[in-house]
């Protein structure tokens, strides 16, 4: 159709290009296309026709101006595409016009097409040269946003970058780690998977295999690919194919049964009618453009009267293949009696219902026409005046083309810097209807315009494979819950991985953590090692047997003591106790009194009083029982001594002296402990070594020097204290408490040797019971045997409680 400006299209309305044999003898015969129609570009071209008609017929789009076209069919091959291009580049007009003001019949302005990428990448290439704009309504090949290399190709439809990061991100939406993947062996296959992949490897999917093939490869080429889609571990197949590639798959697959395969597809055969015949690929997803009204395409596709159609010779192809007849008489074939009604006719060029691409050719019109208006108009409030003399190249609607913002029956057109536009998908999900049908049903939307992480919507629920509702699984190795980690399996993708239990003191609280992490230093894991909880604490409490234990026999010991004391001031006039150094006896028994109430310092838990009391009250009270002791050691040798003829020893140790050794001993250890506390004194910790699943509180020494000093200090009395009372023990008198001072001494230093390895080797609150256990044991050892055979003679025995019997020898 001639015009004041010409617009190209190239559709693949067949299928297949005829084969031409080259002899070099003759003139090659024009390229031509053959095989059947394909019905869905066979409706984009009229829709091109349609919007153009409807543009002319408008008065405020290139109002006065009419707009032609000139449409190719390229029959999906690339060099015929390739030579439309050449013709589209070249004037179509075979006149040569001399005027000022000639028509611009036959100028081509810009080109609408080719369906395909691999076509489209040729035909930019030639269209770029000349600075001529084209509108691809179907390809969407990454490939083709480079500027550099495509500089006048534009596309209504959205890039394949777009919709990889789409699949991608509803790849990950339902927890699918674990696919395989098949593209054409094509520019738009190769390209769009590529995409695809690394979309896919930033969201942490992996794929197990990878193929290619082209509808032209042989037969055992396809059946490789389906052997590979059967064998595969993956339930997930993402699929970067064209329709006529996929067919040629999904038929081979439906010869022999194979496991359910969840697909996963796009715009390019997701919502094409003709695919919904596999019925095992029901359940089957994907991003498809949205679907549109176009008012009045229906009418005009169904206006085809008999005239219309004998005049087109490819109208003519349809009329015969859609209704198997023939307008001219044959032989072999029935001639169209005129009964035909195109009304009846069910076909992807009748089927209106959900224009999808259709709506991209008839927006790209628009955008040219735009272009054109935009070029040659001047907008005024109320009107538009174009002159259509005006001559224009194509490089200035080159120009116009990237500015374009309009909208049109409520969809806005524009282009970015790319020449792409929004990408707007619907999710489709191939659902079986009652009937067992299976129909496209829009499920979700996605806009990539919308924020990171708000792109992606699912408005209704799915289906999935064989028509299931519970979502496939697809994974190589399952999910590592919490209290493990993620190994990977050598030679093996990272999807692949074993999971291992986190070692001791670690956790992991997410699901397939790469790594276990430890818990803070006062917290250990429960038994799931996915949680961290406080350590317990322990200490030797109140509150346990153990301790009630110590403390009752603490307490005990200290009752009796002070029993010991009334017992011993109830008779402090009898011979017995005052053959004994009462005033000593007395000190001691207070002295013990303190010793058994010490320990109770070392039961409950560790703070700052508590343990600078602990050894500095247990070290001074020891101190201050053992120089009693030893006064009443040293009392019993000078008391033999002064028995002795013309002796007078017991002048230089009386009860001052007395008093004084007590005092000097024990002020010395006084002196040591007021040293230790000011230098480095004990003090609260928790350790956190001895165990790693619970903490211990205890009192750290400070100094563990000035703590072996005054143990030291202790034992050294101890010592002298035994080895005195072992020189007086065969002295003759009753009197003589050597005896039980030695047998006690004895006690004392045999509970303590054996108390410096036992307190070294303990572990945690046993340690506090061993040294507690000490200071009891050898308490007790001391007042029972000092004191208790006194109390026997005392209270069962009064009749040994006299002076005489105490002056008999070798009677005690």
């Amino acid at each position: 159709m001639d015009g004041d400006y010409v617009i190209g299209g190239v559709f693949s309305i067949h299928t297949y290009m005829h084969t031409v044999n080259h002899n070099y003898t003759t003139k090659p015969e024009p390229q031509r296309c053959k095989g059947s129609i394909d019905y869905s570009e066979l409706r984009y071209s009229c829709t091109m026709v349609f919007a153009i008609e409807e543009i002319n017929n408008s008065t405020k789009l290139l109002p006065g101006i009419t707009l032609g076209y000139q449409i190719h069919d390229s029959c999906a091959s690339v060099p015929i595409a390739v030579d439309a291009a050449f013709q589209l580049s070249n004037s179509l007009d075979p006149v040569f016009y001399t005027g000022h003001k000639c028509s611009q019949v036959g100028k081509v302005m810009a080109i609408i097409g080719e369906s395909w990428s691999t076509p489209s990448i040729s035909m930019s290439r030639i269209f770029g040269s000349f600075d001529i704009p084209q509108v691809s309504h179907f390809a969407t090949c990454a490939c083709l946003s480079n500027k550099q290399q495509y500089p006048s190709f534009f596309r209504t439809i959205p890039s394949d970058q777009f919709q990889a990061d789409a699949l991608a991100k509803l790849v990950k939406h339902f927890g699918w780690t674990w696919i395989g993947a098949v593209r054409s062996y094509s520019d738009y296959g190769n390209n769009g998977m590529a995409s695809f992949l690394n979309a896919a490897q930033k969201e942490g999917i992996c794929v197990e295999y990878s193929e290619s093939f082209y509808r032209t490869h042989p037969r055992s080429k396809i059946q490789r690919v389906a052997g590979v889609i059967r064998r595969s571990t993956a339930m997930v197949v993402v699929a970067f194919v064209a329709v006529t590639e996929l067919t040629i798959l999904l038929e081979e697959l439906s010869l022999e049964p194979s496991p359910p395969r969840q697909w996963i597809g796009r715009e390019s055969w997701i919502t094409n009618h003709d695919m919904l015949r596999f019925s095992f690929c029901a359940g089957a997803i994907g991003f498809g453009i949205q679907k549109s009204v176009i008012p009045g395409l229906r009418e005009f596709l169904l206006d085809l009267p008999p005239t219309k159609v004998a005049a087109s010779p490819l109208l003519t192809d349809f009329w015969e293949d859609a209704f198997n007849c023939r307008l001219e008489k044959t032989m072999d074939e029935s001639v169209c009696d005129g009964t035909e009604d195109i009304q009846t006719v069910q076909n992807p060029y009748t089927d209106t219902s959900q224009l999808r691409i259709t709506n991209m050719v008839y927006k790209a019109v628009y955008a040219i026409a735009h272009a054109i208006h935009n070029a040659v108009c001047q907008d005024t409030n109320a009107t538009a005046q174009c002159d259509k003399f005006t001559r224009i190249e194509s490089k200035k609607v080159l120009t116009q083309l990237k500015r374009v913002y309009f909208s049109q029956n409520g969809y806005d057109v524009s282009f970015d810097a790319n020449g792409d536009p929004v990408a707007r998908y619907e999710l489709v999900n191939w659902q079986k209807s009652e009937s067992g049908s299976i129909e496209m049903v829009t499920v979700g939307l996605y806009d990539a315009s919308l924020p990171a992480g708000q792109e992606f919507q699912i408005i209704r629920n799915l289906t999935w494979v064989d028509g299931g509702t519970q979502v496939p699984v697809s994974m190589c190795s399952e999910s590592c819950p919490p209290g493990t980690r993620k190994v990977l399996q050598k030679g093996k993708p990272i999807c692949c991985y074993d999971c291992l239990s986190c070692p001791e003191g670690e956790i992991s609280n997410a699901t397939d953590s790469p790594d276990c992490f430890p818990c803070p230093k006062e917290f250990w894991p429960n038994a799931e090692r996915d949680t961290c909880f406080p350590k317990p604490v322990e200490f030797l409490s109140f509150d346990e047997v153990l301790g009630i234990t110590l403390a009752a026999f603490s307490v005990g010991g200290a009752c009796l003591a002070m029993i010991t004391a009334a017992v011993f001031f109830r008779h402090r006039t009898s011979p017995i106790v005052r053959a004994n150094n009462s005033e000593l006896s007395f000190l001691l028994l207070f002295s013990l009194t303190l010793c058994f109430l010490c320990s109770l310092t070392f039961i409950g838990a560790p703070s700052d009083w508590s343990c600078l009391l602990r050894h500095t009250a247990f070290g001074i009270t020891f101190v201050l029982c053992i120089s009693c002791v030893l006064g009443k050691t040293i009392v019993v040798l000078m008391a033999f001594k002064a028995t002795l003829p013309g002796s007078n020893v017991m002048k230089w140790f009386g009860p001052a002296q007395q008093r004084m050794t007590v005092v000097s001993f024990t002020f010395i250890q006084v002196l040591i402990c007021t040293i230790w506390l000011g230098l480095s004194p004990p003090f609260p910790m928790k350790n956190l070594t001895m165990y790693k699943e619970r903490i211990i509180l205890e009192c750290a020494l400070g100094s563990a020097f000035g703590f072996w000093v005054v143990l030291g200090y202790i034992g050294l009395l101890a010592v002298f204290c035994f080895v005195l009372a072992v020189l007086a023990r065969k002295l003759p008198d009753n009197f003589n408490e050597a005896k039980l001072i030695t047998f006690s001494m004895l006690i004392f230093c045999a509970v303590w040797i054996t108390f410096i390895p036992a307190y070294v080797s303990s572990p945690g609150k046993i340690t506090v019971a061993v040294e507690i256990f000490a200071i009891l044991a050898s308490s007790f050892g001391l007042i029972l045997c000092i004191f208790a055979p006194k109390c026997l003679i005392i209270l069962l025995k009064p009749e040994k409680n006299t002076k005489k019997h105490l002056m008999n020898k070798n009677q005690f």
